[in-house]
């Protein structure tokens, strides 16, 4: 057996189960990565110098198949009520785990040490184990990066094991089918069977952060981006697909801290990452600039198509998956802060796409009003986003990622309600970047440029000052005007031609609410109760 890179000479996988490996490859810079990928066979480079890859069978998570041990750590924490927290036992686990750790005897693999969490106090180190040099590389992007003294030192606090060539045996394993992800909080480790998208390896240490930091240390974890003015001043976006979390907090005048996963303290908010995953789909260099100069030697395309026989991508083509993604270092982002790490929020802004014209472009929220559209992570699908999605539909995700998770959404609403009654400086805004003056069909698509005049605005303290008006159905404040916003469209319901029609959409936006929060109800608090949404009874 060969070891090739760098590795802390003390540590033998054998400790793991992992025996007999043909060869071992440790912490291989991005280069040698790119080399053993395109020698095997497994990607090539495009016209940037990006490395492109299929990921096979899998082009997307597969939340059906991710499973959590119940034991005595996980029984009365996690929320198994949940559709995306199914149970397994530790006998499961074990014998799978026995599996895949035989399985990858008499094979290459690459080792990648990682650090979770750029905060010191934090900090999750993370041993990745990969059947593919790419895997390896996209998790040295994606997470903090250790210096070669580190390295030297380096024991992990969590193990990652992924084999996409093993296939489990479905129902006589005691999982649903030939893929898995398991967590087991006890041993700290994932395994990862049957598919090579590498979304689960990332999203894997999300779901572990996304359980110890609050459950054990208090810290609210967010499924958000976050940015930062030149004062200091930090920003979040929380938002479902869609809905312009990337585009938003992309700003030149306000260097990036992340774009998809953090942490808040007492008094900071930090990136867990130390990369982007961003979707690639229709992209261009005039609508997202920062990602498209990111695509280049060092990142990693995912399930993309070349245009005929050349090696420039073709990011309109869903010939392979409508999720095609791109893999980068976050220093691949010009305005990046070094280190991935600022004060404590000033404003905060739920981003949704309203389909159906009814909720403000901007309105205020209150404490309990911010716990309650947290809690519902509000968005919508339109005709063409999903495969028979004909008329826009409402969708619901807990605290806009409630596929990660592991405990009960109630429990991170109150943590953020904690936090914003004791600071009460901090705005938390509603920001609808779906459709005014009618919904999806007869409405217009809310003007990008109006959407970051308001944010904006907000940032800069211009609407703290304005008057406001109560909206009668969902009960926040809207603003009556804003410096270079026509006011007209600041109330949705001017800018509808039938306001009874208006009425009426409003009143069925926020059954669809009433009905959603049902499942929260008995763990929500009174205050997050009294701010649902009151339904207008009209009298004939």
């Amino acid at each position: 057996m060969a070891i090739v890179g760098h590795k802390n000479q003390s540590v033998d996988l054998a400790s793991v189960g992992i025996k007999n490996a043909t060869n071992q490859f440790w912490n291989l810079t991005p280069e040698e990565l790119i080399e053993e990928t395109i020698k095997r066979g497994q990607g090539v480079l495009n016209d940037t110098g990006a490395l492109a890859v299929d990921t096979g069978e899998f082009t997307g998570r597969s939340p059906k198949d991710k499973f959590i041990v119940e034991d005595s750590i996980t029984k009365e924490s996690v929320d198994w009520a949940s559709n995306f927290n199914q149970p397994i036992t530790p006998e499961v686990f074990d014998g799978l785990y026995n599996k895949i750790t035989a399985h990858l005897a008499g094979k290459d693999i690459f080792v990648r040490d990682c650090v979770a969490c750029a905060h010191e106090s934090y900090k999750l180190k993370v041993r990745v184990v990969t059947e593919n040099p790419w895997s390896s590389m996209f998790a040295g992007n994606m997470f903090l990066r250790p210096n070669r003294d580190e390295i030297a030192g380096f024991e992990h606090d969590w193990l990652i094991i992924q084999a996409p060539s093993f296939h489990a045996d479905g129902a006589k394993d005691g999982i649903r089918q030939h893929n898995f992800t398991l967590l087991n909080f006890t041993k700290k480790v994932i395994i990862i069977g049957g598919s090579a998208y590498t979304g689960e390896i990332k999203k894997g240490i999300f779901g572990v952060l996304n359980f110890v930091l609050p459950h054990d240390r208090k810290v609210l974890s967010m499924h958000c981006s976050a940015n930062q003015g030149k004062a200091g001043d930090v920003a979040l976006f929380f938002g479902l697909s869609g809905t312009g979390k990337t585009t938003l907090s992309a700003d030149p005048n306000r260097p990036l801290i992340g774009d998809d996963e953090h942490g808040w303290d007492s008094d900071s908010v930090f990136n867990f990452e130390g990369g982007c995953y961003a979707k690639t789909i229709d992209l261009s260099a005039e609508k997202e600039p920062d990602i498209f100069r990111a695509i280049r030697h060092g990142a990693i395309l995912e399930n993309i198509e070349f245009i005929g026989d050349t090696r420039t991508v073709d990011y309109h083509s869903k010939a392979k998956t409508e999720n095609t993604r791109v893999s980068y270092p976050i220093n691949f982002i010009e305005n990046a802060l070094p280190v991935s790490k600022g004060g404590e929020p000033q404003n905060i802004f739920f981003l949704t796409y309203d389909a159906f014209g009814v909720l403000p472009p901007i309105s205020k929220l209150t404490v309990g009003q911010a716990m309650y559209f947290f809690l519902s992570g509000f968005t919508s699908k339109v005709a063409g986003t999903e495969v028979g999605v004909l008329e826009p539909q409402t969708t619901f995700s807990a605290c806009f990622g409630a596929a990660f998770l592991p405990l009960h959404p109630a429990d991170y609403a109150k943590l953020l309600g904690e936090k914003l009654n004791e600071k009460s400086h901090i705005n938390v805004w509603l920001l609808n970047t779906g459709y005014v003056g009618g919904a999806y069909g007869t409405g217009k698509r809310m003007s990008l440029p109006h959407t970051r005049a308001l944010i904006t605005a907000a940032l800069s303290g211009k609407l703290n000052n304005v008057k406001y008006t109560t909206h009668p159905v969902f009960g926040i404040s809207v603003p009556e005007s804003c410096d270079g916003i026509p006011s007209e469209i600041l109330d949705p319901r001017n800018t509808w031609a039938d306001k009874a029609a208006y009425d009426t959409k409003a009143n069925e936006l926020a059954i669809q609410f009433n009905k959603n929060f049902e499942k929260y109800a008995s763990q929500a608090s009174d205050e997050i109760k009294a701010a649902a949404p009151k339904v207008e009874v009209k009298v004939v």
